[in-house]
C-alpha cells in the first residue's frame, strides 16, 4: 500500500482519542438534531430516538476504538511469522489467497485472539462510551452501576462498589490471563535463518485497497470530527448551520468565561505535565535497573507497575478511595476531595506507559558502554546521566507524551475522584452532556481533540530517534 504511514497513523488515533470525546461525536453525527446531517437535509425527523442509545451503540463504538488493539497483536504476529513457510509454498505454486488460508490464518490465530483478549480488558473498563451511550437508554454495565451508586449515595456504598469493582478486576484478570496463555500458543519454532516473510505485491487490486481503507477512516474518523466541530459552531443545538449562524462563541465560553471548564483545562495541564514529569524522573533508573540487574525483585516491581494499567480505572478509584479516605499517618490530613488524589492514582495507572519505551530503548543500548564505565570507576549516579540518560533521553520523552496525552483525555479514574474545583476535562466533558449542553460539550471535546493531534504530532517528529515499539503508530 501507499501512504502506510499516515495510514497506520490515522487508524490509531481511535485509540488515542478519549473514549467520550468518540461518543459524543457519534451522537453528535446520527443524533435527530445532528448538526451536520442537518445542514446536508439529511437530519432524522425531530423526536426520532437516537440509534446509537442501547448497547447496540455501545458495541459499535468500543469494538472501533478497540480495534487498534487488534490490529497491533495481529501485526507483532505477522512480523514474526516464518518467511521460509511462505515461500515454500510459493515455490510449489500455491497462491496467494491458498498461503493465507493454509499457512498465515492457522499460526495467526493465536496472535488474533490475543488482540481480542486485551481488546476486552480494554472494553470492560471503559467508561466513557457506556456512560454517554448507554446511561440515557438506561442500559447499565459495571463501570456506570459501580459510578452512579458512589455518585448518588457517596462513600456510604464504599463496600457495595468495592465489591463490585472486585468483579470488575477478577473479570479484567481473567482476560489477561488467557492472553497471556494465547500468547504463549504463539511461540512458532524456526531455524536460524529464517527471514520474515516477504511482503505481497496488491498488483490491480492496490487502488480498490487502498480507496477501501482511506474510505473506511473517512467513515469513523473525519464525519465524526465534521459533525462535532458543526456543533461546536452553532449558538445552540437545533439551529442551522449556514454562514449567519457560525459563531466561535462556545469557545470562547468554555476556554474564558465558564469557571468550570476553564479551570478543567488548567487542571488537566498541570495533573498530566506533573505526572509525565515525575514517571519520566522514576523510569529512567527504574528501567535501567529492570534492564540490568534483572533481580526476582525488580521483577516484582515489574509486575507492580503493569497491574495498575491493567486494571479497569474505576478498580483504580476505589482503591485510591479506600487508601486515602482516611487522614494520612503522620500528615494528619485526607488526600481524599482534593485534586492530589487524582494525581496520585495518575502516577499510579501511568507509570508504565513511561516504563516500556524506556525498557525498549535500554534494550537496544550495547551493554558495553556500561560496563566500560563502570569498570573506570563510574559510580550508578554518573553512569545514568552520562551514558544511559543521553541513549535513552528520545524515548523518555515520547513516554512522557504518552503519559500526558493519556492523562489528560481520561475520564474513568477522575470521575470517581474529582471534587468541586478538581475537575477535568473529561468530568467537564460528561457534566456538560449530562445538563444537556450539547454545543459547549462539542467545542471542549474539539479542543481535546486538538491537543491529542498535537501532542500526537509532536511525538511522531521524535520517531526516528525513539526505540522501536516506543510509539503504537510507528511502522
Amino acid at each position: 500500500l501507499r501512504g502506510k504511514k499516515p495510514l497506520v497513523f490515522c487508524f490509531m488515533l481511535p485509540l488515542m482519542i478519549a473514549p467520550q470525546v468518540t461518543a459524543l461525536a457519534w451522537i453528535d453525527l446520527f443524533g435527530p438534531n445532528s448538526t451536520l446531517l442537518g445542514a446536508l437535509g439529511l437530519a432524522p425527523p425531530p423526536g426520532t430516538r437516537h440509534p446509537l442509545y442501547g448497547p447496540q451503540g455501545i458495541i459499535l463504538l468500543l469494538g472501533l476504538e478497540q480495534a487498534p488493539v487488534v490490529f497491533l497483536a495481529v501485526r507483532a504476529g505477522l512480523r514474526a511469522l516464518p518467511g521460509d513457510l511462505v515461500e515454500a509454498a510459493q515455490a510449489a505454486g500455491a497462491k496467494p489467497w491458498r498461503i493465507v488460508r493454509t499457512i498465515v490464518l492457522p499460526l495467526m490465530v493465536p496472535a488474533i485472539a490475543a488482540g481480542g483478549m486485551l481488546a476486552f480488558v480494554g472494553n470492560i473498563g471503559n467508561f466513557g462510551i457506556p456512560a454517554f451511550l448507554g446511561i440515557p437508554a438506561g442500559f447499565t454495565v459495571l463501570v456506570t452501576l459501580i459510578y452512579q451508586r458512589l455518585a448518588g449515595f457517596g462513600t456510604s456504598v464504599l463496600s457495595e462498589v468495592a465489591a463490585l469493582s472486585l468483579l470488575l478486576a477478577v473479570l479484567a484478570l481473567g482476560g489477561l490471563a488467557l492472553n497471556g496463555w494465547l500468547v504463549r500458543r504463539r511461540d512458532v519454532r524456526v531455524t536460524t535463518w529464517t527471514t520474515a516473510a516477504p511482503e505481497w505485491a496488491l498488483g490491480r487490486w492496490r487502488r480498490s485497497v487502498e480507496i477501501a481503507c482511506w474510505s473506511a477512516l473517512l467513515l469513523i474518523l473525519v464525519l465524526p470530527f465534521l459533525a462535532l466541530v458543526a456543533t461546536a459552531l452553532v449558538p445552540a443545538i437545533g439551529v442551522a448551520l449556514t454562514s449567519r449562524s457560525v459563531t466561535l462563541a462556545n469557545f470562547h465560553f468554555v476556554l474564558l468565561d465558564y469557571a468550570a471548564t476553564r479551570r478543567a483545562f488548567v487542571n488537566s495541564a498541570t495533573l498530566s505535565a506533573i505526572a509525565a514529569t515525575l514517571l519520566v524522573l522514576v523510569a529512567v533508573p527504574l528501567g535501567y535497573s529492570l534492564v540490568v540487574r534483572r533481580a526476582a525483585l525488580l521483577r516484582a516491581v515489574s509486575f507492580a507497575a503493569e497491574l495498575p494499567y491493567a486494571l479497569p480505572g474505576v478498580v483504580l478509584a476505589i482503591a485510591m478511595i479506600l487508601c486515602l479516605l482516611r487522614p494520612l499517618p503522620l500528615l494528619g490530613f485526607s488526600l481524599y476531595s482534593t485534586i492530589w488524589i487524582i494525581l496520585v492514582a495518575y502516577l499510579s495507572r501511568f507509570l508504565l506507559l513511561a516504563l516500556r519505551p524506556v525498557t525498549n530503548a535500554l534494550q537496544q543500548v550495547d551493554p558495553s558502554l556500561d560496563e566500560a564505565a563502570r569498570m573506570s570507576g563510574a559510580r550508578f549516579a554518573r553512569r545514568l546521566a552520562t551514558v544511559i540518560l543521553p541513549l535513552v533521553a528520545p524515548s523518555a520523552v515520547a513516554g512522557g507524551m504518552l503519559v500526558f496525552l493519556t492523562a489528560f483525555n481520561e475520564l474513568t479514574v477522575s470521575a470517581l475522584l474529582w471534587s468541586s474545583g478538581a475537575e477535568t476535562v473529561g468530568v467537564v466533558l460528561f457534566s456538560l452532556e449530562q445538563a444537556g449542553d450539547a454545543v459547549s460539550a462539542a467545542a471542549v471535546a474539539v479542543v481535546a481533540v486538538a491537543v491529542t493531534l498535537t501532542m500526537m504530532l509532536v511525538a511522531n517528529a521524535l520517531a526516528s530517534r525513539v526505540a522501536r515499539g516506543v510509539l503504537p503508530w510507528q511502522p
